[in-house]
């Protein structure tokens, strides 16, 4: 992880990754080998998940992550305003790209058919109820409300409606990875959660329970 490269002005950066000939390819390679510094830091040194990675893997991943790094730097050159050193600006999306890249293997591979298929709509370690509640007269009341609701998210959604919510706001699924697999866009599945949210009150409603007397009921204390 040796790092022999010339130092320069934001401008010179700049300068240099627009370059197009020499000066482009030195300030490539500079580029690279500085978020790969940062990515294995940010690998080794803030991932507790990886502490079992020996330095070589870690090195071998951060090399892998810095390629796309250095391409999203190149590619978001025009968005830098100067307000940080480009270096500080180049190694904060490294370590965008590192977490995001981490988060997507976590769910490579993740299926919403196959969450569908097990046909538990929250999963034990999920479970709204957090903690024991303090008489058994709530413990049945929680049961009871907790099965109407599932009962309702079943009734009134669609299935894709279905799907989002169980896996965005039940299994906390990063939302890029829904979209990818529901064949959308964040912005598109925003808009199918707040459908989906807007209905469930609805629904709620309709039969009596507030969203604020779920809430209360499933909160802590």
């Amino acid at each position: 992880m040796t790092e022999c490269v010339q130092e320069r002005t934001n401008d010179e950066w700049l300068a240099d990754l627009r370059d197009g000939a020499l000066k482009q390819s030195d300030a490539l390679r500079s580029l690279r080998e500085r978020t790969k510094r940062s990515i294995y830091y940010y690998l080794s040194q803030e991932r507790s998940d990886l502490r079992t990675l020996s330095p070589a893997q870690l090195d071998q991943m951060a090399d892998d992550l810095a390629q796309d790094a250095t391409l999203r730097v190149l590619a978001n050159l025009d968005n830098f305003r100067g307000e940080s050193q480009f270096t500080t600006w180049a190694n904060r999306i490294a370590t965008r790209v590192a977490i995001s890249e981490l988060r997507r293997a976590r769910y490579r591979d993740f299926s919403l058919d196959s969450m569908a298929a097990e046909g538990e709509l929250i999963p034990a370690e999920a479970s709204l109820i957090s903690e024991a509640p303090p008489n058994p007269e709530r413990a049945a009341e929680r049961t009871d409300t907790l099965a109407h609701v599932m009962r309702l998210l079943s009734d009134s959604l669609t299935d894709r409606q279905y799907k989002a919510i169980e896996a965005v706001a039940l299994r906390g699924i990063p939302m890029d990875i829904v979209a990818e697999q529901l064949d959308t866009n964040r912005n598109a599945l925003y808009k199918l959660m707040h459908d989906a949210r807007r209905k469930l009150k609805a629904a709620l409603e309709a039969d009596g329970l507030s969203v604020e007397y779920v809430l209360n009921l499933f909160q802590r204390g």
